[in-house]
């Protein structure tokens, strides 16, 4: 189904009538944004330096909080072995940092510049400024903290970096239309802000940390559930495409995390180890993760009509599942043929490799065609029964020559395929002149071409 041309802006069903008392207020929170994000920048800047300096520090088990991506023991092993300095190591993740950072701060900046007039524009941008600050590093919230710091500088910093966290799961309970729905919604944000706290004793009470997968799992968990809810029963197509691109980037992110930081580790276990170079690019996939983000919330602001999510999704479905599946087969393939062949042949690592590959290659194309129809099926049921009805017409068109049994059968595409609440056709009658023209055919004799 196309989408309107000019939808309405973000937040148009949440806005109440214009008047003098809200302007007011609106402009005020323009001006708080304007001083928050000043203030935002100075304690980022500041904190680079830092956090440069904590970056080439060994954290070790006496230290009482090592910092985001600071170094262990295990991996100034693993830079000897490369013959990498530590200097190069915290470059590389401040430059990250920095880009990441950059990135959210250039989504906030276009998000306030253009939707700055509606409250959830002013809101969103907010969070995505103060997340460009300090959400990627949880080191750069408090480097900038010193005794020496102005109360009135140091307490709104604290506040702001308490409150990302909860700020986050306040977006996510009312993006796009800017309002709790339903009402009692608002009381998962105590989950996110309990969630905070939760982190915060792990700190003193290590113990604590195991339980916060569970913790994690309610509080996401509740406002997943909450946003279905929102899809089925509040959203427009409209909101439903732009919330289809956030979950996208939030589970695309996740999910590139979940494979480098645990799949890989758990599947091989070399790299699992605390001097292997690949723990070295942990940081890396959280800071994909924290900067698919942006992208998708500035994508599902200013251009989520110029493409098509469901066909991304798709695609993503189709590939992802059949990445993961080639993968067990291929590994599984690799350990089977090395223990059958090792009793037949002396070397069999080589012959099971190239086995397994070609293997491989063969099952691509059969397996990829069908996990397409598997899905399509399962998750795109009225798009995938429309293009079967629309095939079978389209062989019934090239057959049929009788126009009254032609008109009932495109009648019945159209209601099929697009249920609209009133069909009508309107046959326009063959002009009568002195040049007769042939009544229309569906197969023109004679002609590929006619009309």
């Amino acid at each position: 189904m196309s989408l309107p041309a000019n939808p309405k802006p973000l937040a148009e069903s949440s806005r109440k009538p214009d008047g003098y008392a809200s302007q007011r207020w609106l402009a005020l929170a323009r001006g708080g944004w304007i001083v928050l994000a000043l203030l935002l920048l100075a304690n980022f800047v500041a904190s680079i330096p830092a956090y440069y300096r904590i970056l080439q520090t060994v954290c070790t088990p006496s230290t009482a909080q090592c910092a985001s991506w600071q170094p262990t023991p295990g991996n100034m092993i693993a830079l000897q072995r490369l013959h990498l300095l530590v200097a190069a190591y915290a470059a590389y993740f401040i430059s990250l940092v920095v880009a990441v950072s950059l990135l959210y701060w250039i989504v906030g900046i276009l998000i306030f510049w253009r939707k700055s007039h509606e409250w959830i524009g002013v809101s969103v941008s907010l969070l995505l400024i103060i997340f460009g600050s300090f959400g990627t590093s949880s080191t750069l919230e408090g480097t900038f903290l010193t005794p020496q710091t102005p109360l009135f500088i140091g307490i709104p910093i604290l506040l702001l970096g308490l409150l990302q966290w909860p700020a986050l799961g306040i977006f996510l309970l009312t993006f796009p239309t800017g309002r709790f729905a339903p009402r009692w919604s608002w009381l998962i944000v105590l989950l996110w802000m309990g969630q905070l706290g939760f982190f915060w004793l792990t700190n003193f009470v290590p113990v604590l940390a195991n339980f916060l997968p569970l913790v994690v799992f309610v509080t996401w968990g509740s406002t997943l559930g909450i946003q279905v809810y929102r899809y089925v029963r509040v959203y427009d197509p409209v909101q439903r495409e732009q919330v289809k691109w956030v979950m996208f980037g939030l589970f695309a992110g996740l999910s590139l995390v979940v494979v480098g930081n645990g799949v890989l580790g758990g599947l091989i276990a070399p790299l699992n180890a605390p001097d292997s170079w690949f723990q070295l690019l942990n940081g890396t996939f959280t800071a994909f993760f924290f900067a698919s983000l942006p992208l998708a919330i500035g994508v599902a602001i200013f251009r989520y009509h110029l493409w098509d999510i469901d066909i991304i999704i798709n695609r993503t479905l189709v590939y992802g599942t059949l990445s993961v599946i080639l993968t067990g087969v291929y590994v599984g393939l690799v350990i089977g043929l090395q223990a059958l062949l090792r009793g037949i042949i002396s070397q069999g690592s080589g012959v099971a490799i190239v086995l397994s590959t070609l293997a491989i290659a063969a099952l691509f194309q059969p397996l990829r065609r069908r996990l397409q129809r598997i899905i399509d099926r399962r998750f795109y049921r009225s798009k995938y029964d429309a293009a079967k009805t629309v095939a079978a017409f389209s062989a019934t068109l090239r057959q049929e020559v009788d126009l009254e049994q032609l008109r009932e059968h495109l009648l019945a595409v159209v209601q099929e395929t697009m249920q609209p609440t009133h069909v009508s056709l309107w046959l326009r009658p063959p002009e009568r002149n002195e040049k007769q023209r042939a009544p229309w055919r569906a197969t023109p004799p004679g002609s590929s071409g006619g009309k």
